[in-house]
């Protein structure tokens, strides 16, 4: 078996904004389960094989970054089927884009902030070779 990665947890301020842009970016996530924790609201979404764990803050007067209270995470990577399509997407829903992705070869990449500003990587791959699609030359 190939290692692959089944789901990401990080935690958001709000739990529709985090649902309606990622059912955005990538309409075939769905919500797999969501529910009412001890302390916060929580939602597993994406499809059958892999998700996005999405944790509502815990409200307090001061951060310190304990994990699964505070928001914290530089971006999240997802493979997609096509960037233009998703990129138009977003756009049109009034998400801001991040100029970071260069051109290479052999993949197409977009960044995305959510409401929360937390950076999504959108990846489109334009080979199934895994030594095309890993490259880091340019």
């Amino acid at each position: 078996m190939s290692a692959y990665v089944e789901h990401a947890n990080i935690t958001i301020k709000q739990l529709e904004n985090a649902i309606h842009f990622l059912q955005t970016a990538i309409p075939e996530f769905e919500i797999r389960k969501q529910g009412q924790g001890e302390h916060y609201r929580w939602c597993h979404l994406g499809t059958e094989n892999s998700y996005i764990a999405l944790q509502e803050v815990v409200e307090r007067k001061e951060s310190d970054r304990t994990p699964y209270l505070d928001i914290g995470i530089n971006h999240i990577g997802i493979v997609i089927d096509n960037v233009g399509e998703t990129k138009a997407r977003l756009i049109d829903a009034g998400y801001q884009e991040n100029e970071l992705g260069a051109d290479h070869p052999w993949r197409k990449r977009i960044y995305f902030f959510d409401k929360d500003g937390i950076e999504w990587e959108f990846i489109e791959y334009l080979s199934d070779d895994p030594a095309q699609r890993n490259d880091y030359s340019l």
